[in-house]
């Protein structure tokens, strides 16, 4: 059974656009699609309200077959060193979820899927997900369809957020995601467009992808499955 491969890109900003442009041009050559993973907000006062040059990037990429993926909401509200979403109740977790969402809505970048910060949500923010119409939840280890509440495993194998950049951490990389595109699966690989503008970083995904492609993996990206079989039985 080959591997299925989803890419995915996050801290997409005025600031990195132009370093994830260029990987997204090396994954168009290779027929990969990317999973954007797309916040309102980031340090720094960033708005994406206010950036039109990334968000028409990522409606494009979309429109080509790319997915968006909600990434939070204001990971610069947040305390140091903590995952946005990592610790939230619940009823703060949905204000936060409801406020994103509406920002992407008015971007005309909408979605229902969602990848917390740093890949790493609280159980309370999972409960919230479902009731401001999320469908997908991705974590560290695992997807979770939030609707029929079936979680598949797999890991991310990650550079930047959250993740080392280290060249050892590379070459680890980059090791892991060929054992896992032998033995077939999800390969997840994840990483930051900041560290997209850093040579050994950048390489070191190149090189996981074209392994992946040799053993025979599939490109894919996020996606939620709807209903429509079941219903039609």
């Amino acid at each position: 059974m080959n591997a299925e491969l989803i890419v995915s890109i996050s801290g997409i900003r005025d600031t990195t656009r132009d370093a994830a442009i260029e990987f997204a041009a090396e994954m168009d050559r290779r027929d990969v699609r990317l999973s954007l993973l797309v916040a309102p907000r980031l340090k720094n006062g960033y708005r994406l309200v206010e950036d039109a040059a990334t968000q028409s990037w990522l409606r494009g990429r979309r429109a080509r077959g790319d997915a968006i993926v909600l990434h939070g909401y204001d990971q610069a509200a947040t305390k140091r060193r903590r995952a946005e979403f990592a610790t939230l109740p619940r009823h703060e977790a949905r204000l936060r979820l409801t406020a994103a969402d509406r920002v992407l809505e008015q971007v005309e970048l909408r979605t229902r899927l969602f990848a917390a910060p740093r890949w790493d949500a609280s159980a309370g923010a999972i409960e919230a997900l479902p009731e401001v119409g999320f469908r997908l939840a991705l974590g560290l280890t695992s997807i979770l369809d939030l609707e029929r509440n079936v979680a598949q495993k797999a890991r991310v194998y990650g550079i930047g957020e959250g993740f080392r950049a280290e060249p050892w951490w590379c070459r680890a990389l980059v090791l892991g995601a060929a054992r896992t595109a032998r033995r077939g699966g999800v390969l997840r690989l994840a990483v930051s467009a900041a560290q997209l503008g850093r040579s050994g970083p950048r390489q070191a995904m190149l090189d996981a992808v074209d392994l992946a492609l040799f053993h025979g993996a599939t490109s894919e990206v996020y996606r939620w499955e709807p209903f429509t079989a079941a219903r039609a039985a």
